[in-house]
């Protein structure tokens, strides 16, 4: 598992200057992940992860100087490309969870959150609104994104959606999500949706629930679906 992790991590620019470099950019981010998913929320535990766990460590990392500070995981962790490096653990997290053998039928959960205490109303800082997909039987989040406000959200989900494996997979999202484009690019993808719909959503409620009226909860109708 983590010789792939390392595989894909190998990939990524280093963007410190190569005069100065005392740690491996792979040793970093390999120790950061592992220490993130141990459940590390600072740099400083990251750093105290790593010095606990280096002989572990050292069975497939170098570590030629030892386990970086945590000024050298927040210096370095700052300069990496976001978006890079999202790209390398996300291709490394579908190679670990993908299955040759069976067929496993995946739920995606995607929903947005604000996260508590992120506002600084004297500096005039809004809350960080996060959208994530979340593999339920997984317990992975597989894509996050941020948004300025809880409507952003309709803003990021195709470029959520794009970077997601759908194929077999159901889609699960709230009623702001229910809008046909959203709905036919997960069907394009290979997925399948559950979506919420509320009754303020005018038309396409009162279609829904007529449908159902006449097919499913009436005597005569027939409850196959659409």
């Amino acid at each position: 598992m983590f010789q792939t992790l390392i595989t894909h991590f190998v990939t990524l620019e280093d963007p410190r200057c190569p005069g100065k470099i005392a740690h491996k950019l792979v040793d970093i981010l390999v120790i950061a992940v592992c220490a993130v998913i141990a459940e590390a929320s600072t740099f400083d535990d990251i750093a105290l992860y790593g010095r606990c766990k280096q002989e572990w460590l050292k069975g497939f990392l170098d570590l030629p100087h030892g386990i970086p500070s945590h000024d050298t995981f927040r210096r370095v962790l700052m300069l990496i490309d976001p978006d890079a490096f999202e790209r390398c653990f996300l291709a490394w997290v579908h190679e670990v969870l993908r299955t040759e053998t069976t067929v496993v039928a995946e739920q995606i959960a995607i929903d947005g959150k604000t996260v508590r205490r992120s506002f600084d109303r004297r500096r005039g800082r809004s809350p960080l609104h996060l959208v994530s997909a979340y593999a339920t039987e997984r317990g992975v989040v597989l894509a996050q994104r941020a948004t300025p406000d809880k409507r952003g959200r309709l803003t990021v989900l195709p470029e959520i959606l794009d970077g997601l494996a759908l194929g077999g997979a159901l889609v699960s999202l709230d009623a702001l999500a229910c809008r046909r484009e959203i709905a036919e690019a997960i069907v394009c993808r290979g997925g399948a949706y559950l979506i919420t719909l509320k009754a303020n959503q005018g038309k396409a409620y009162d279609e829904v629930r007529g449908w159902f009226a006449q097919h499913a909860f009436s005597q005569s109708g027939v409850a196959t679906l659409l």
